[in-house]
Order: structure tokens, then C-alpha cells, then sequence
């Protein structure tokens, strides 16, 4: 009788931890979840006609080009450096889409000679890349006449 009721204080205590257990973890989980909703929710970042930022809350998203992968000699005083990169471009309108399909050579172009000239340091960290989509922007804007490119997204981006 004795034994059973060791085992039987023994089970409970052990319930007890584990429920203790499941539930610190349950709440660790709704804490994080409510920490991250609140960052993805927060202020929206918006930039000016020199599209250094973009506004990563906006609702209406225009209609999007892609460019073909670029491979592309950086600039490096000791080795010979490659940027492989594909962007998206975020447009006004369907018309712009049409300007930037007819006008795709002189994009490509643009682009490649932009890039051509940027060093590894340049395009290594955060802010250059930033630097750089603003530099793309206003470049392609100016080529354009039937609308403007709202944003640019780089979906791949591999510097060697």
C-alpha cells in the first residue's frame, strides 16, 4: 500500500512538472508570435521620388516586370569579382509595362553599366544594395516616359 502511494505522488508530481512544462513553452510561443506581429505591423517604410525606400505597406501592388538574370564584372583592386542578380520591377501601370517590355535593351543596358562600375565594398552590405536599387530607380525613371517604376526587388542576388 505503501508503494502505491509513492508511485501514485510520483505520477502527480510528474504531471505537474509536465503540465508546468507545456505550458511555459505555450506561453514562450504566444509571446514571440505577438512580438513578431507587432514588428511586421509596425511603421511602414516610405521614401521620397528618389526611390531610396519603398513602401513595404502598401496595398496596391502595380504590375510587376521581371529582368532576366544579369552576371556582371564588379569592381575589386585585387580579384576578379561577379555580381549574379535578377530584379523585379514594380511599375505604375500596364502601359509602363509596355514601355519597359519595348524598352528592355536600354534597361538592361542601363542597368549593366550601373553595376559595372560599383565595387565589391559597395555592394557587400545592406546599404549598398539600398543605395543601389535608388541608383536603378532614378536611372530607369529617367528612361521612361509613360509612367515610372515604383519599386525594385532583387530576387537573386549572389555577389562572388
Amino acid at each position: 500500500m505503501a508503494d502505491e502511494e509513492k508511485q501514485d505522488k510520483g505520477g502527480k508530481g510528474r504531471l505537474i512538472l509536465i503540465v508546468a512544462g507545456v505550458t511555459v513553452v505555450l506561453l514562450s510561443v504566444g509571446v514571440a508570435a505577438y512580438l513578431l506581429g507587432v514588428n511586421s505591423s509596425g511603421p511602414s517604410v516610405t521614401g521620397g521620388t528618389d526611390g531610396s525606400a519603398y513602401d513595404q505597406g502598401r496595398t496596391t501592388i502595380g504590375p510587376m516586370v521581371n529582368i532576366d538574370d544579369f552576371i556582371i564584372n564588379i569592381l575589386d583592386k585585387n580579384e576578379t569579382r561577379y555580381l549574379k542578380a535578377a530584379i523585379t520591377l514594380e511599375l505604375e501601370s500596364e502601359a509602363t509595362a509596355a514601355e519597359v517590355m519595348e524598352r528592355m535593351a536600354q534597361i538592361r543596358d542601363a542597368i549593366l553599366l550601373l553595376i559595372g562600375n560599383k565595387t565589391f565594398a559597395e555592394l557587400s552590405d545592406l546599404q549598398g544594395k539600398l543605395q543601389l536599387r535608388a541608383e536603378i530607380i532614378a536611372r530607369l525613371n529617367k528612361l521612361l516616359t509613360k509612367g515610372k517604376v515604383k519599386g525594385i526587388y532583387f530576387t537573386e542576388f549572389v555577389v562572388q
